[in-house]
């Protein structure tokens, strides 16, 4: 106890000059005065894990129904264009919701969550509401892959790193109510969607879904609030590129990028490949919310199973189990039976892979960096969700319609992605069995 006592009081003298290198002692002793005492609940608490799980829901949860955008605006607006061009909307969409995480992460330490919600909510809202009114594809391009998206990116990460602020042993359960959110976005949007569309057009269905996202982002700009007051440093860029210089850190942020890699691929190709083993449209359509329903078991048991036996634990296993759930169930899968347990069982493994990056972030990162260094993780794995569903496509379009090494190349980087995680557990504790 003596030693590690030392160790902690050491860090705090030194914090003013510079992070340190974490250790395995720091990891399990933490090094910041505002790390001693988490309330691990309470009414605040508790109040921003809802208004956390709100802005996933209007973030992650939005963008989970990008395929429905795929098939409307190739039939409608955009009937002209390809529908390798119309894939752009969304993958672009993706991109700068993930990627901005690097500005976003930045703004968030040196002011706190409270400008970068006012700001997404407004963001977000308008260019819902602008895609409402939209025409031609750079109107599109501009308000629903950029205005809007750059908008859920505000609230997006603020959620997971505010959350971290109250918690610290409960941190995985607290993260993964938050996650929780986008998987129920990621139901109730598509179904809205699917329904309004017919009923009261392309329009006002946008509208709908925007009025419902202010209503929640305004709730969520009423609850949430940090525990810790923001330090404003000056900009560095080397302040960004500094984390990467961290061998553990640089680990994790490769595991991130390859199991998302190959995670995207079913999130984007399921309901096409499903078409194309003989489902009816109507069944096919309703895959993506089975997927995202059953993600929120995925997104919150093994959080909170993590608090027991380990982040980095619970990461290898559930990442494992998605790589697995690739090659040996949807790879031969043929049936409607097959297919829909595939997406229930995926919901459950890429659910986990998410709702646990952020705990993992936040386990190896200085408390008043978290925001910085989850979002520089996540902007390299933005890439990874840019470039999978086009490499994917080009290998579908190359085999003439068969997705069979689209499915391989969306296994294997998942199974590299759990390699990736083994490795970074080992740069923290070695090969021990231990809670980590």
């Amino acid at each position: 106890m003596a030693t590690r006592s030392s160790i902690t009081l050491q860090t705090l003298r030194d914090s003013s000059q510079e992070i340190p290198t974490r250790t395995e002692s720091t990891i399990e002793k933490p090094n910041s005065p505002f790390q001693s005492d988490f309330p691990e609940g309470g009414k605040h608490a508790w109040l921003t894990v809802a208004g956390a799980s709100a802005c996933l829901f209007v973030s992650f949860g939005w963008v989970n129904c990008v395929g429905i955008f795929q098939e409307y605006y190739q039939t409608h607006q955009l009937k002209e264009y390809t529908a390798s061009e119309i894939a752009w909307i969304p993958s672009l969409q993706v991109f700068f919701m993930i990627f901005s995480g690097l500005f976003v992460g930045k703004i968030y330490d040196d002011y706190g969550p409270r400008p970068l919600l006012l700001a997404g909510t407004f963001f977000h809202v308008f260019g819902l509401m602008m895609a409402s009114l939209a025409k031609t594809y750079y109107q599109i391009l501009l308000s629903q892959a950029f205005c809007s998206a750059i908008g859920a990116s505000m609230v997006f990460y603020p959620s997971f790193t505010t959350v971290s602020t109250w918690f610290l042993a409960k941190r995985g359960a607290a993260m993964g109510l938050v996650v929780s959110g986008s998987s129920l976005g990621g139901v109730i949007f598509p179904i809205m969607l699917i329904h309004l569309i017919p009923e009261v057009g392309f329009a006002w269905s946008m509208r709908i879904c925007a009025f419902l996202i202010l209503a929640l982002l305004a709730f969520a700009n009423a609850t949430m609030r940090s525990r810790v007051p923001p330090t404003k440093r000056p900009f560095e860029v080397m302040a960004l590129l500094r984390p990467f210089k961290e061998p553990t850190f640089l680990l994790l942020t490769a595991a991130v990028f390859f199991f998302y890699w190959g995670m995207f691929i079913p999130i984007t190709f399921i309901v096409e490949h499903a078409l194309s083993h003989g489902m009816s449209l109507h069944l096919a359509n309703y895959l993506v919310p089975i997927l995202n329903g059953a993600s929120i078991f995925g997104r919150t048991v093994p959080n909170a199973l993590a608090d027991k036996v380990g982040h980095f634990n619970v990461m290898i296993v559930m990442s494992g189990f998605t790589a697995i759930l690739i090659l040996a169930l949807w790879l031969p899968a043929t049936g409607n039976a097959a297919i829909i347990i595939f997406a229930a069982l995926f919901g459950i493994g890429s659910g986990a892979g998410v709702g646990l990056t952020p705990a993992l972030c936040a386990k190896i990162s200085p408390l008043p960096e978290i925001g910085t260094r989850t979002g520089a993780a996540f902007s390299i794995s933005a890439i990874a969700a840019l470039t999978g569903s086009p490499i994917g496509g080009k290998l579908v379009a190359d085999e003439h319609g068969s997705f069979k090494y689209a499915i391989v190349f969306g296994g294997v980087s998942c199974a590299i992605g759990c390699m990736l995680f083994i490795a970074t557990r080992a740069s923290l504790v070695g090969m021990k069995m231990a809670k980590m």
